[in-house]
């Protein structure tokens, strides 16, 4: 999929949350600045959340009403870290757990993921595959 705004990338994401069931683990891929926060807005908004999505660079998790957790582990090195800030306890929680920079903590992901990888191809253009 070729979305060509931050709005069609929400739209997207908005769809994609409907194929989604508890207890789905989402690896979102992307370099920084592709959209992956943008993504997890359509998400939120798919799973009927509309409180305001945001980072969670620094807190490395945000809870969204139990039903959809948005993990940043860019800062974390190893999947000891996020167990001992008991961040692989949501994974089991049932709620939707969508992880950015998942490869920091591949040690203690489940085995079946879905990703999501977003490609910028500009400054507007992304290229999104479902997997």
């Amino acid at each position: 999929m070729i979305t060509k705004s931050a709005e069609q990338t929400i739209s997207f994401a908005e769809e994609y949350a409907k194929t989604l069931r508890a207890g789905d683990v989402v690896l979102l891929r992307g370099e920084m600045g592709a959209g992956k926060t943008v993504f997890v807005k359509g998400l939120a908004r798919g799973l009927g959340i509309d409180e305001e999505i945001t980072s969670p660079t620094y807190a490395y998790m945000n809870e969204y009403g139990g039903k959809l957790y948005h993990y940043d582990c860019y800062r974390l090195t190893d999947g000891a870290q996020a167990e001992a800030l008991g961040l692989t306890d949501y994974f089991y929680a049932g709620g939707i757990c969508v992880i950015e920079w998942s490869e920091n903590i591949r040690s203690v992901l489940p085995e079946h993921c879905k990703v999501v990888q977003i490609n910028k191809l500009s400054e507007r253009e992304r290229e999104i595959v479902c997997r």
